[in-house]
């Protein structure tokens, strides 16, 4: 886990990058992966001084490789998304006087009410999850509103459990910021406004209105739309100057479900986006390259070509923490003849493990609503995307070309995109203007041609998996029975549609 900047010219050429480790570079925070896991397993945090201080070393790398500040004409920022920032009474005073001659976590020691953040990561608020949907009338109907049924690492639910839990530090509060806003005010001097696009990711925010809920924020805590301040959309010009998996896909109307999300679009303000969000991703992958590969990716990727698609039935379904989409915990492997065993051989495991989080990456999406049509291109992103064997096997599963662009900062330079953006948004200028001189996306990937046949005996398997929590009998048996549709070797989709993958982040 690392801070990172990339910074473009006016023709969208990247000129500069520079990054921080966490781990690394602050190991006096004593992270792993940029987090703290407490003892229950549930709460994640991260603390707030560590990214402050990331800031500063970022910043000093980037003096440092000579580039010149007084040319930057505008700045954006991309982070976790449900991360939250509680700022301590008087903090606004202390950002607006900020002494430039001195190091920010310096400054801003004693700036937080809550010194370790609530994470994307944290599941420890099942409670206040339940207690919003009774309040909302319901997990379809707080979908209705805010686009997701009630998630623990919703900030929304985070602050419900800091109130009820951290009386006395929640009374400190006078201001909760997400991460991007929290970034944002660092450079700003005073408080960022939360926007439509990551208010969306708080069970607070009415998707249709992008104001805050009345019935959300009164059921979450009193006063709180004082404490985070009114939403603006993801142009709004305030300065000028993940570890998991996700799938995004570009909706026009929302279509909220009680799984996935459904946010404000942060590019086409009268339009929408849907995400699904695994955890079990790149860690995942990372340990079975562990055990199995001898910590090689050279390894991984070999063991990669060396298996057929399909990997001769074998398959494996690998939640090693809670998951988010589906919510079930346990690591369950399977081999051709439909019996649960307890280990497969180094190479089978290396394909069992990849196979199966695309499998599901895609059947979620297709439950979703949204089909894979001719002319469908998905477009990877992050770390994992220079990897070609794993890009080959995610086109097999969704049976599309995959693409990447050449740069593994995705995320950075999107921010940069959406900076270069919002200095001519007021002027009506659209997003897709402005990145018409980014270049194209490379062709990395092209579905093997018997990909679709292969794959079909697949998709009933991960299709079980999704539907329940494991139990102690034949776990593809049980879930069997338990599938609404009482499906068996079909693949089961509620709707056909046109709607296609965008893309697929790999972090």
């Amino acid at each position: 886990m690392k801070l990172k900047a990339v910074v473009i010219d006016g023709e969208l050429r990247v000129v500069h990058q520079s990054g921080v480790q966490f781990d690394a570079e602050l190991p006096e925070f004593r992270t792993q992966g940029g987090v703290h896991i407490h003892t229950d397993r549930l709460t994640v945090t991260s603390p707030v001084l560590m990214w402050v201080k990331a800031l500063d070393l970022l910043l000093d790398k980037m003096k440092r490789a000579g580039l010149d500040f007084s040319r930057v004409r505008a700045l954006s920022g991309s982070g976790q998304q449900h991360g939250s920032v509680f700022w301590r009474r008087g903090a606004s005073e202390t950002l607006k006087h900020l002494d430039p001659d001195q190091d920010l976590h310096q400054l801003l020691q004693d700036s937080f009410s809550v010194s370790d953040s609530p994470v994307w990561m944290d599941s420890s608020s099942t409670q206040q999850c339940e207690d919003l949907q009774a309040a909302a009338g319901g997990a379809l109907r707080l979908a209705e509103i805010t686009g997701s049924r009630a998630y623990e690492r919703f900030t929304g639910n985070q602050i419900a459990k800091l109130r009820q839990t951290r009386a006395e530090e929640f009374q400190d509060t006078e201001r909760i910021s997400l991460v991007s806003s929290f970034a944002a005010s660092l450079f700003l001097g005073g408080y960022a406004a939360i926007d439509y696009s990551d208010g969306s990711g708080m069970n607070l925010l009415d998707i249709r209105t992008r104001n805050w809920s009345e019935i959300c924020l009164q059921a979450t805590a009193p006063h709180l739309d004082q404490l985070l301040g009114a939403p603006l959309p993801s142009t709004s010009v305030l300065v000028s100057l993940g570890t998991s998996d996700t799938v995004f896909l570009w909706l026009q109307q929302p279509r909220p479900a009680l799984e996935g999300h459904v946010f404000c679009n942060p590019v086409e303000q009268q339009e929408y986006m849907a995400l699904l969000c695994f955890k079990n991703g790149s860690l995942t992958r990372e340990r079975v390259r562990n055990e199995c590969a001898g910590a090689s990716w050279e390894l991984f990727s070999a063991a990669l070509r060396d298996t057929p698609l399909g990997n001769h039935g074998n398959i494996g379904f690998y939640f090693e923490t809670m998951e988010i989409t589906p919510p079930v915990i346990g690591v369950h492997r399977f081999d051709s003849a439909d019996c649960e065993v307890s280990s497969l051989s180094p190479q089978v495991e290396v394909r069992a493990v990849v196979e199966g989080q695309f499998l599901s990456r895609r059947l979620h999406a297709e439950r979703l609503g949204y089909s894979i049509i001719p002319g469908t291109r998905v477009l990877a992103t992050g770390g994992a995307s220079s990897n070609k064997e794993i890009l080959q096997v995610l086109s097999d599963v969704f049976n599309a070309p995959v693409y990447t662009i050449d740069l593994s900062d995705s995320t950075c330079l999107g921010s940069a995109y959406r900076a270069l953006h919002g200095l001519v948004a007021e002027s009506g200028a659209s997003f897709v203007d402005v990145v018409k001189k980014a270049p194209e996306p490379r062709l990395v990937a092209t579905p093997h041609p018997k990909a679709k046949e292969v794959r079909r005996p697949l998709y009933d398997d991960a299709l079980l998996a999704s539907e329940a929590e494991p139990c102690s009998r034949s776990l593809r048996q049980e879930l069997h029975e338990t599938c609404p549709h009482n499906h068996r070797n079909t693949f089961c989709s509620p709707a056909e549609t046109n709607t296609s993958v965008s893309g697929d982040t790999l972090r």
